[in-house]
């Protein structure tokens, strides 16, 4: 949960910087304040995953996009979120 809620705060930080938006102007977006954004892009654990995901959409993020902001955090290799293929190594026991 605490990687998902970092991934999840991580593509809100970008995702408002890229839209040129201030925490002040996303709180008023989410009928919320400025240190709760705050809170949620520092990804501090009093931050629920549904707050971060409704805030992703306020930002025009899609299902996808969510998706892929978690599942990719996970995923150790810098090519593979270049869009390279991921091979699975089976392991014979």
């Amino acid at each position: 949960m605490a990687e998902a809620r970092r991934a999840l705060a991580s593509a809100l930080r970008r995702r408002r910087q890229a839209r040129e938006l201030t925490q002040v102007r996303l709180a008023a977006l989410l009928g919320s304040s400025q240190s709760r954004v705050a809170k949620m892009e520092a990804a501090d654990e009093t931050v629920s995953l549904g707050l971060l995901v409704r805030a992703l959409v306020v930002l025009g993020a899609t299902r996808g996009e969510v998706g892929r902001a978690v599942a990719l955090r996970g995923v150790p290799d810098p090519a593979v979120r270049r869009g390279r293929r991921w091979h699975r190594v089976e392991r014979r026991g």
